[in-house]
């Protein structure tokens, strides 16, 4: 293999690097380094954070050099100081449940319904003989059609709800979903804070099965948690901590409403590390979803 000669007093031009330099020069960084020979690789070639290797057959492949590297790791690490704890903290607690085998998404807005009556303290539900004027503690998804439009304005109490993190099962059976919602808190006074909306935690437990709070550890003790809410504690810092399960969430059916469908279909699931390198070398679709694999055990019946 050869590499093109450069000479001793070559100096490269300054060339301003935008993001879709770094974002090639990642690409080659992940890929076997097939030139695309556009006008990019021209760019990245003449500021010297690539070179190109020709091999004795004739063929051409790219490979970062020193400046290149630094290149990138420098980018890097202005992204990192620029993401806040909690959203470190939601990015490491997402990589757990994808490597888990969930689709996850985030920044959703999802329409939820809520009831006046905290669910915590519903009444529990009513038995055929009792009083017909025993309200339930979730009012229905859809209104009676037969409601005046006054009443059915006063039955469904709608919010907007926008989960940290929403995620589901890669399954293909739906009552085995298992939609989830875990809220991310990274100070005691953002939890306090959530902690007093009574109908925001309503609104998370109507659109999932399991809802969750993700906080660093001695933020809060757990019964300063409503029962029916699962805690993640993280132990050590947001970079090499360790997450733990310090009490599962109360589980209830739940089947996701036509709405909550149509949002997840607009929005794109977040992707592994591993699942966009090998997007890169060509070994998976571009559009895949994580696998099964490593999932909770919760596995399909045989047909």
């Amino acid at each position: 293999m050869t590499v093109l000669p450069v000479p001793a007093s070559h100096t490269p031009p300054a060339i301003p690097i935008t993001r879709f330099h770094r974002t090639r020069l990642m690409q080659i960084w992940r890929s076997a380094g097939w030139p695309c020979k556009d006008g990019l690789e021209i760019d990245l070639l003449a500021a010297g954070l690539i070179s190109l290797h020709t091999a004795a057959d004739g063929c051409e492949t790219l490979r970062l050099t020193d400046e290149g590297i630094r290149t990138l790791a420098q980018a890097r690490q202005r992204g990192v100081r620029a993401l806040s704890l909690h959203d470190r903290l939601g990015q490491k607690f997402a990589a757990q449940l994808l490597a888990a085998g969930r689709i996850v998404w985030t920044e959703l807005s999802l329409r939820a319904v809520i009831d006046t009556v905290p669910i915590g303290d519903a009444p529990p539900a009513a038995a055929s003989d009792a009083p017909a004027n025993n309200t339930p503690a979730m009012a229905p998804l859809w209104a009676d059609d037969d409601l005046a439009p006054a009443a059915r304005a006063a039955a469904n109490v709608w919010r907007m709800a926008r989960p940290d993190l929403f995620s589901v099962r890669n399954t293909s059976v739906p009552a085995y979903l298992q939609p989830m919602v875990h809220e991310v808190k990274a100070s005691r006074a953002d939890l306090l804070s959530d902690l007093r909306h009574d109908a925001k935690r309503q609104a998370y437990q109507w659109l999932c099965e399991e809802c969750y709070y993700v906080f660093p550890a001695g933020i809060a003790e757990p019964d300063e948690i409503p029962e029916h809410f699962g805690i993640w504690v993280l132990h050590g810092s947001v970079d090499d901590g360790r997450f733990e399960l310090l009490r599962p969430a109360r589980h209830s059916r739940c089947t996701l409403p036509f709405a909550v469908w149509m949002a997840l279909c607009k929005a794109t699931p977040l992707r592994s590390e591993a699942e966009l390198a090998q997007a890169h070398l060509g070994g998976a679709e571009t559009g895949a979803l994580p696998s099964d694999a490593g999932a909770a055990p919760c596995a399909e019946p045989p047909p």
